[in-house]
């Protein structure tokens, strides 16, 4: 996978609140870039750069300052014009490496914060906040993510935001969200990602208990396509995937996400203990067959309502998780129990393979992209009552 090549510091905030506590091993790497230089960044059709170079400094002291402004049509889920699907974007331009010199008359464009309209907050996480952004010569909403780069650098942290930035840029799929560039200031970071007008799963889990089986063909979807990209993600979960238009789920989040090879395997201990594999646990060498545990859990959890291995303290969730002790409401289908056994297998190597999850009968059965906007605008219908 090609790597840009860029300087930035930091471990991504979550887009969203949780109060699940998360399981964090820092990297190996730890050298902090004492400096950020200049950044180039790729052109965006729907979001063009600035006619003339600006800087990327921003007149904003603090981040309390981007209070929460009405836009000129209301609320940005309000605007017609911009809840339309994302148009096709152009390829983005390769940034030239550190080797590589300007001449000393070229200019660069760049972004600053000053281009968008700060919307309503999405989101907070422990580095920054998630706010919906709109460019102001295109109106293209995106959703912003600020990251503080004292927090990052103090966090040691940097290896997170590397990774996310080198790996979303590079992922083009209906069920992946969409990283379309990034700037920096004195103090921030900005991450421009799509727009998921309707939040994370988690919230809407929460709101309904229990959602549709049909969406989990989607992010089976984009987990076959992460592993054909040699990508692994390593936190699949409810909070880390944002719902789409139509109820599209979009895999969000890839602070924690890493390179998979066949030559070595990872020993990282990251992700949420409710998610996490039993290698993982004892600490011993993964790959991608952790994304097909964690797609059962999320399934179960999508399905029953709760993770399969909850209990009311870590040591009972770790029992539960080695010793893989799964119970099924007598409502579950054949199909469902069939495919989440299949998944939650102690062996990675026995894991059904994502090519047969996909071919599976109850995802076959459920696949279908147009029930997938029914059973959307139906349990919008319904809510709405």
């Amino acid at each position: 996978m090609s790597v840009i090549k860029r300087f930035f510091s930091g471990k991504p905030s979550s887009s969203h609140n949780t109060d699940k506590t998360p399981i964090i091993k820092s990297s190996s790497n730890n050298a902090i870039l004492t400096s950020i230089k200049q950044i180039e960044h790729p052109s965006i059709e729907q979001i063009p750069a600035p006619i003339k170079s600006k800087t990327t400094s921003s007149s904003l002291n603090d981040i309390q300052s981007l209070k929460a402004l009405k836009l000129n049509e209301g609320s940005p889920l309000e605007d017609k014009k911009e809840n339309q699907p994302l148009p096709p974007l152009v390829e983005k331009q390769t940034c030239k490496s550190n080797h590589e010199t300007k001449p000393k008359n070229e200019t660069s464009t760049s972004w600053s914060i000053n281009d968008f309209e700060i919307g309503q907050p999405l989101g907070k996480g422990r580095f920054g906040y998630v706010y919906c952004g709109r460019e102001k010569r295109t109106r293209f909403l995106v959703a912003l993510k600020i990251l503080f780069k004292t927090q990052l650098k103090n966090s040691k942290m940097e290896q997170q935001v590397k990774r996310e930035i080198e790996i979303q840029s590079n992922l083009k799929h209906p069920n992946v969200l969409r990283l379309y560039g990034f700037f920096h200031d004195d103090q921030r970071i900005y991450l421009l990602l799509e727009y998921a007008p309707g939040g994370e799963l988690y919230r809407r889990m929460q709101k309904e208990k229990v959602l549709m089986e049909s969406e989990a063909a989607g992010l089976c979807n984009a987990l076959n396509y992460l592993h054909s990209k040699s990508v692994i993600h390593r936190d699949i979960k409810p909070e880390n995937i944002l719902v789409g238009k139509y109820g599209i789920l979009k895999l969000a989040d890839f602070g924690w996400s890493a390179e998979s090879t066949t030559a070595c395997k990872r020993t990282t201990l990251c992700g949420t203990l409710d998610y996490l594999p039993p290698e993982m646990l004892d600490g011993r060498g993964y790959d991608e067959k952790i994304d097909l545990w964690c797609l059962g859990v999320l399934t179960y959890e999508m399905i029953i309502g709760k993770p399969p291995f909850d209990s009311q303290s870590q040591h009972e969730t770790i029992r539960l998780i080695r010793s893989i002790e799964l119970n099924f409401p007598i409502t579950t289908s054949h199909d469902v129990r069939d495919l989440i056994s299949k998944l939650l297998c102690r062996n990675p190597i026995e894991r059904l393979p994502l090519k047969d999850v996909i071919q599976h009968s109850w995802i076959v059965k459920n696949a279908d992209i147009k029930s997938i906007e029914e059973n959307y605008i139906k349990r919008k219908s319904t809510l709405n009552k």
